[in-house]
């Protein structure tokens, strides 16, 4: 049972959520939560003063909430930011957490990022030549880079400082061979002290983040799923004290005790296999709700009760689901690949959504889309679209760096293809695509690991190789 929260608390938190679509000027803007996981708010971190984190609000207001009244993770964070850096390492600011980042939106907080590139692009700050095979991103927290790749017969996780100097390495079981590909899939997932890793075969595994040291396991198979064609590929979700993946089967949403791994809830009256969409969530109407997509389309799922709030059948049966949702206000979007395309659905404030539109026009196969001030930008086969959110109209497609992924930062797109490892820095505006300048990585095969800015810095992964980037504006 969660907590009961201070009306003060409840009411601050109201209050602070109501600037949520201002953008704030401090570099260190990042998504609060509040100790249930119900209530979430973007403010800056200011500082650590008698007690209480001192923020500041959106509409450039500030407010002090007590430390023990955030969730871990929040707690975590400061206390890092409130600490002296350790001697030798390089300070930035930000943290990329999990999959697509703080919000699972692609969107980066970082400001103060070059607007265009230097021929050949940006100074290359290291290459890290032997992850091992994958797909996988990388997070970032706590002055560490994480990343996954298959060494051998395992799935190795790595640990390296901000200078790319390994600092440890385990493995969290065998690779995943499933569908022909070999090679890592989910980016880890980190909070507060503990790393979150869902393998391909279905081992979720909690490490510690700090040594590797390994904290828990469970399997997929203990909640009886079952692999789909490719192999598990989702990211883990931290959603207050709750770590959840998508096991598939009766039971296809599975919420753990994110300390001790033991279940907390699951989702009922809903059985589909999990395919390879992380879960996202959402509180709309002050209901908390975990959305993700499925083999048998989009489905919702009340927070800590697992009741089926809605759902759409909607690239039911398709070839493979692979993107994961994007919510941006009061709608959720999400496209496929394999000639599908898009649907958005509308959220009203009794925990219930009605279809808002389909297209044919984001044909995404893996890459994902990006919403700023109400527009969809992602790819749609060779070619990139910019989307009305709330009609789906188009408003342009071009062609860039053909096929692949995206990350939003400081205003600018992020591009990175999947078919050569050409990376580009774009405009983001629904009056069009400008590129402003491109760079260029090695590697093998199809990369499918979307590109990361934080710090001041653009994380590139393409086969066995990891690159970093220098993209603070001088």
């Amino acid at each position: 049972m969660l907590p009961k929260l201070s009306l003060s608390l409840v009411t601050l938190l109201a209050v602070l959520s109501l600037a949520a679509g201002v953008q704030a000027a401090d570099a260190q803007v990042r998504t609060w939560t509040d100790s249930t996981g119900q209530y979430r708010v973007r403010a800056a971190f200011l500082e650590l003063k008698d007690g209480r984190v001192w923020l500041k609000k959106m509409d450039g207001s500030t407010v002090g909430v007590p430390l023990d009244r955030l969730s871990a993770a929040d707690q975590g964070w400061v206390a890092r930011q409130t600490e002296a850096p350790a001697q030798g390492t390089t300070a930035v600011s930000g943290e990329w957490l999990t999959f697509r980042g703080p919000n699972r939106d692609g969107k980066s907080p970082d400001q103060g990022l070059l607007k265009e590139w230097p021929e050949g692009g940006p100074k290359r700050l290291w290459k890290v030549s032997d992850i091992g095979k994958g797909w996988s991103g990388v997070a970032v927290a706590g002055g560490t880079v994480y990343v996954t790749g298959d060494v051998d017969d395992q799935l190795m996780l790595f640990a390296f400082d901000l200078d790319g100097q390994l600092k440890w390495k385990v493995d969290n079981g065998d690779k995943c061979d499933h569908g022909g590909y070999s090679g890592a899939r989910a980016t880890p997932t980190i909070d507060g002290s503990n790393l979150y890793l869902l393998s391909g075969n279905g081992r979720l595994g909690c490490f510690d983040a700090r040594s590797g040291a390994a904290r828990w396991s469970k399997d997929a198979r203990e909640f009886g799923g079952s692999c789909g064609g490719w192999g598990y590929a989702e990211s883990v979700l931290i959603s207050g004290d709750w770590a959840m993946f998508k096991p598939g089967g009766e039971r296809c949403i599975v919420a753990l005790d994110k300390q001790t791994g033991e279940p907390a809830w699951t989702s009922r009256d809903f059985s589909a296999g999990p395919e390879y969409s992380s879960c996202l969530a959402v509180t709309h109407g002050g209901i908390p709700q975990i959305i993700t997509g499925t083999n048998q389309g989009l489905v919702s799922v009340r927070a800590g009760s697992g009741e089926v709030l809605w759902k759409n059948g909607f690239a039911a049966g398709n070839t493979a689901n692979c993107p994961t949702p994007v919510y941006s206000d009061g709608y959720v979007f999400w496209a496929n690949g394999y000639g599908k395309g898009g649907i958005c659905m509308k959220l009203d404030d009794n925990g219930g959504a009605s279809e808002a539109y389909t297209t044919r026009d984001m044909d995404c196969h893996h890459g994902g889309y990006i919403i700023d001030n109400g527009h969809i930008y992602g790819n749609d086969g060779g070619a990139w679209k910019c989307l009305d959110l709330k009609t789906g109209d188009k408003k342009w497609a071009e062609r860039a760096v053909g096929k692949g992924s995206v990350c939003w930062a400081d205003g600018m797109l992020y591009l990175f293809s999947e078919e050569n490892g050409e990376a580009a820095l774009a405009s983001c505006s629904p009056a069009g695509l400008e590129i402003k300048g491109k760079l260029k990585v090695d590697g093998e095969g199809p990369s499918w690991a979307h590109p990361v800015v934080i710090g001041s810095r653009l994380y590139l992964r393409y086969d066995k190789n990891l690159y970093c980037f220098d993209v603070k504006a001088r």
